[in-house]
């Protein structure tokens, strides 16, 4: 199935939790709750300040982006976007690498 935006297929959560079930040949209702746990504790330790480093997948980040001016296009006006702290992905090389060799380009 491809994403009508994205010229790539998509996966979902329920996809991901069925695939490790089918292959560890556990029920589908406890690789969910492995899963759920899983993203419950990253976004704990994230939320708790720390960053979290998966060996050969990546690291989920807190990124600090720096006060800015923006603008209310509705109003015309400027205004000023405070200093904020949000989540982020940095993948391993090796994670790059192997898409940038495995997934054809379109």
């Amino acid at each position: 199935m491809y994403n009508t935006v994205n010229k790539y297929k998509k996966m979902t959560k329920a996809d991901i939790v069925a695939k490790i079930s089918e292959k560890l040949g556990m029920e589908k209702g406890d690789v969910q709750a492995t899963v759920e746990s899983f993203m419950e504790e990253v976004k704990n330790s994230l939320e708790g300040g720390d960053n979290v480093y998966l060996r050969g997948f990546g690291s989920f980040i807190i990124k600090t982006r720096a006060e800015k001016t923006g603008r209310n296009i509705s109003k015309n006006t400027t205004i000023k976007i405070p200093a904020h702290n949000i989540p982020a992905f940095k993948p391993a090389k090796v994670f790059v690498e192997g898409v940038k060799t495995s997934v054809e380009v379109k």
